[in-house]
């Protein structure tokens, strides 16, 4: 039951409505031509990196980010800003590793960057379907905290209420990504980064006040307040059930590290940047942004744990994820004034659309595999009007289960779905992306074992984790089933994504390792530089 007074409610919805026609209606004046490709997959690469930066920012400032990582921030203090923390490393890992050489090789999808070094149809399936396979549940997951956050913002508990929100949710995304492909849809991440770091920046003074500017008096009576006490300040209160808490702490910053910086939704981003050296530009943009927001993240969670209580927040949510929410308000008062109405309504809207701006990117970046990976290949490819009508076609087709999954999934513990999609970020996709863009002895045959193996790992790993059974906050906590002894499957499954690929180049014929080194050679210095290959293979 929502804790809002009246006007800020009748401002939230206010807010809601008009974000959701100004963006439809960008996104329709945006919108590429009916048979522009170029257009619909990377907006000619003409984002600026200003533009670029801010897109990728909103990419990574998910639901995840904002309603997980904050409730761990407000309830496990230490922990959670470590976690928070991660998510800028995996940042920078692409931005110093992963971000040029992705845009050199890749064109429209992971699945061709994959196979710029190994063109075969059985690559870009493969490809294909890890990406369905790590996008769709995070999909899942943003699309159920869209009827959360409507109920508990707007004070409606009825089920069918929330359900009606899921779905209202997934129209918007579907028509986001159908009408206005990469231009639209980074549209809508750079209109929900500025308001989300706008509001946070208020939130954030506000807060910062009330402790007469003293970050330790902040923490401080944050500890006291959490019922943890000093332990509060320290790491390992997360996993303090776990047997090996060190452990258990490693395999979650793995998942976070590698996986982030792999999803496919955030590697697309890549692609719509002109030159190697935007791609920097943009990169440096999209740090220093996600920088802010972690800084303005932390002060807000911790602040409400510090204003109302680790009791008042896990009764609004057993997970903290209404922390956010929760330290924005508690900042503004007891009695909202109309300034501060709208003020408040800014951030629930910020927060609505970072829901809203995440799934439509994830649901293109599925749309655009399914379309182009899938008919790479054909004997008679499709007419660019005929792909981009197929991709339309398909954001349609990947949406409508995930709001059916998301609307019988939201009554529980979400979790081990985002705990899915990170973990095949780091098992499948990152090992299977260093190995084809540095590796030169790198087969085929590797890079399908790398992605098979490294998925399978998680898929078969994550039931048996605490996250799915055995504890009060699992996703069924009625049931124990729980053998797997981390939260995260990371620990096995990413070594063994890589061990796969290391495994089956060793084991590959020389004839067809020489093969492949070849080929790598012959585009090594177009991986390197961006300019064109000296020499076919």
């Amino acid at each position: 039951m929502s804790r809002f007074s009246g006007p800020a409610q009748s401002w939230s919805l206010v807010a809601f409505c008009s974000v959701v026609a100004l963006t439809l209606l960008l996104c329709v004046l945006t919108g590429p031509e009916a048979d522009d490709l170029a257009e619909f997959y990377t907006g000619y690469r003409s984002l600026s990196p200003l533009r670029n930066g801010l897109a990728i920012a909103g990419d990574y400032i998910s639901a995840a980010t904002v309603l997980t990582i904050g409730g761990i921030i407000a309830l496990c203090g230490f922990d959670g800003i470590v976690l928070a923390l991660s998510a800028l490393l995996s940042l920078l890992l692409l931005m110093f590793l992963l971000a040029e050489p992705l845009h050199n090789t890749g064109r429209y999808t992971m699945g061709d960057a994959l196979a710029h070094r190994h063109p075969a149809r059985s690559v870009r399936v493969t490809a294909c379907l890890v990406t369905l396979a790590a996008l769709v549940p995070m999909m899942v997951v943003q699309l159920a905290g869209v009827g959360e956050l409507l109920a508990y913002v707007l004070g409606f508990s009825d089920a069918a209420m929330k359900e009606g929100c899921v779905a209202g949710a997934g129209v918007l995304m579907i028509s986001y990504a159908a009408l206005g492909g990469m231009p639209g849809t980074a549209l809508v991440q750079i209109f929900k980064t500025v308001a989300l770091l706008g509001s946070g920046l208020v939130v954030s003074f506000l807060i910062l006040r009330m402790f007469d500017w003293q970050p330790q008096a902040l923490f401080h009576a944050a500890a006291r307040q959490s019922g943890a006490g000093p332990a509060y300040l320290t790491w390992g209160l997360q996993y303090s059930s776990s047997p090996h808490p060190a452990l258990d702490m490693a395999s979650t910053q793995c998942a976070v590290v590698l996986g982030g910086a792999c999803l496919p939704h955030v590697t697309m981003r890549m692609y719509t940047a002109g030159t190697p050296r935007q791609v920097r530009r943009a990169m440096s943009w999209a740090v220093s942004l996600v920088t802010l927001f972690i800084l303005m993240l932390t002060l807000i969670c911790t602040g409400a744990t510090a204003l109302i209580g680790h009791d008042r927040i896990t009764a609004a949510d057993a997970h903290g994820t209404t922390a956010y929410l929760l330290g924005a308000r508690a900042a503004f008062g007891t009695e909202l004034s109309r300034p501060e109405s709208l003020l408040f309504a800014t951030v629930t809207t910020a927060v609505f659309l970072t829901l809203l701006a995440s799934v439509a990117s994830m649901t293109l970046a599925c749309a655009n595999t399914l379309a182009h990976d899938l008919t790479a290949f054909r004997a008679t490819p499709p007419t660019p009007s005929r792909e981009l009508a197929l991709a339309r076609c398909c954001a349609l087709a990947v949406g409508v289960p995930a709001v059916l999954l998301a609307v019988l999934a939201q009554h529980r513990s979400l979790q081990p779905l985002a705990t899915v999609s990170f973990t095949l970020g780091a098992s499948a996709i990152a090992p299977a992306l260093l190995y084809s863009l540095f590796w030169r002895r790198y087969t085929r045959r590797a890079l399908l074992a790398t992605l098979i193996v490294g998925s399978l790992s998680v898929l078969a790993l994550t039931p048996g984790t605490t996250l799915v059974s055995g504890t009060p906050l699992s996703a069924f906590p009625d049931a124990d089933f729980a053998w797997f002894p981390y939260n995260t499957p990371a620990l096995a499954s990413v070594p063994a994504g890589f061990l796969a690929g290391w495994l089956t180049t060793v084991l590959s014929g020389r004839r067809a390792t020489d093969r492949e080194r070849s080929r790598y050679e012959s585009h090594e210095h177009h991986l390197l530089t961006g300019t064109p290959p000296q020499h076919s293979p």
